[in-house]
């Protein structure tokens, strides 16, 4: 049976697959199913709280640049799940398990989308394990059926290196099912998810540092001695970089890239130090990471997934050095989950014309809780449509990755 994405989107937002159960029991057991793809990948794991996108982003576009097939987990997508699951090469993936594959490589995919595992495929791929799952009684979450997918996709396709991204944490994400990796990267660690992690930052550099594996080395930013114990405890090399790294041939925008950059480059020249500069520089400059201090010109436009307040800091201290005379709009929406107040008080200031959103998403921040911490005026978003784009305003939509597809036409 021929299978739609339309139909496995249904089924990964269905009641009783769209939740979050941290815990490695499920996966282990469908991947045992599917012969343990993901033991004969090899990867390298980037948790943290902010930048662990960008961080793979910018891994998997430099190992593209020197040769290889690179396969890239992440999460959320924005637009598409198929954005979580991209193989990065000069050469379009034909080997599909089971899968006629004739229509997509007929079709062209938008630039977004051509790394993306295409819909059809990964429509297949979707059903094939659930199927699989429910046939033995193993309940998948949706997080969970998308890395068994991932880690099954890149093994048919014959990836040469996997850069994957954890979901949540680290210790019990479903990404952590490997045994070893080619080195693990903690970002940068603040207070986020604190329901399921800890309500301190040691708590939750504890959780991230469960990505660290034995005899594998971790590079990291922060000096936390959860990650240095944990380092120690499996005998790993332990580097801690320093954000020196020069940005200028980077596609990537942000004062806070330069962290990202230090820690991706240390990785890729730890774990392939045969890559030269040269090849390096080409990989930076086509970094593609959508809608993280994305600035659109002819509309006057800058998207950023902000979700934190410490990403709410890193964006406003970059909207301060890029943008310095610009007056500001902001689109703002945020999940009730999150310290949405702390991230008004840092990002808005006087004379900022300020819309809030209440988006789609069942835990979206309503106008009237939005309104209720902001000590200045706001209206209630509808559209961009309605807004005029003047080269003296800067319009910023941020507030939450799950948000921005509501407004960004794709």
């Amino acid at each position: 049976m021929n299978y739609t994405y339309e139909q496995a989107k249904e089924l990964l937002t269905s009641q009783g697959k769209f939740h979050i159960n941290l815990g490695l029991e499920r996966i282990t057991k469908i991947l045992e199913l599917l012969g343990n793809p993901q033991d004969k990948l090899k990867c390298i794991h980037v948790a943290g709280t902010n930048g662990k996108g960008s961080v793979c982003a910018i891994i998997a576009s430099v190992l593209k640049s020197a040769g290889m097939k690179t396969g890239l987990y992440s999460s959320p997508h924005i637009f598409k799940y198929t954005e979580r699951i991209k193989i990065l090469t000069d050469i379009t993936p034909t080997r599909f398990s089971n899968v006629q594959t004739s229509s997509h490589i007929e079709k062209l995919p938008s630039p977004l989308e051509r790394d993306n595992i295409p819909d059809e495929v990964f429509a297949q791929y979707v059903f094939d394990i659930c199927d699989l799952a429910d046939k033995n009684n193993i309940n998948l979450t949706e997080f969970e059926i998308l890395t068994a997918v991932m880690f099954k996709y890149f093994y048919d396709e014959k990836v040469d290196v996997v850069v994957l991204e954890t979901g949540l944490g680290g210790r019990f994400d479903a990404t952590n099912v490997i045994k070893s990796n080619l080195c693990a990267v903690i970002t940068h660690i603040d207070l986020d998810h604190t329901d399921r992690l800890g309500e301190t930052k040691d708590k939750i550099a504890f959780e991230k540092a469960g990505i660290i594996k034995p005899n594998c080395p971790v590079i990291t930013c922060e000096g936390y001695e959860a990650i240095k114990d944990k380092a120690d405890e499996c005998n790993s090399l332990f580097v801690m970089v320093q954000p020196f790294e020069d940005t200028s041939e980077l596609a990537l925008k942000g004062t806070y890239q330069q962290e990202n950059l230090s820690l991706a480059l240390a990785a890729v020249r730890l774990a392939f130090p045969e890559i030269g500069q040269n090849i390096i520089n080409e990989g930076l400059r086509n970094v593609e990471h959508p809608c993280r201090f994305q600035f659109i010109e002819d509309k006057m436009l800058l998207i950023d997934g902000a979700h934190n307040p410490n990403g709410a800091m890193a964006l406003r201290e970059s909207l301060d050095m890029y943008f310095p005379d610009k007056k500001r709009r902001f689109v703002f929406g945020c999940l009730r989950t999150k310290d949405y107040p702390k991230m008004i008080k840092t990002l808005f200031s006087k004379g900022d014309e300020i819309y809030f959103n209440h988006f789609s998403n069942p835990n979206s921040a309503t106008f009237a809780e939005l309104q209720a911490v902001c000590e200045y005026p706001a209206k209630e978003f509808k559209s961009l449509e309605k807004f005029e784009v003047r080269p003296d305003t800067l319009t910023i939509v941020c507030g939450s990755l799950y948000m921005i597809n509501e407004v960004i036409n794709i």
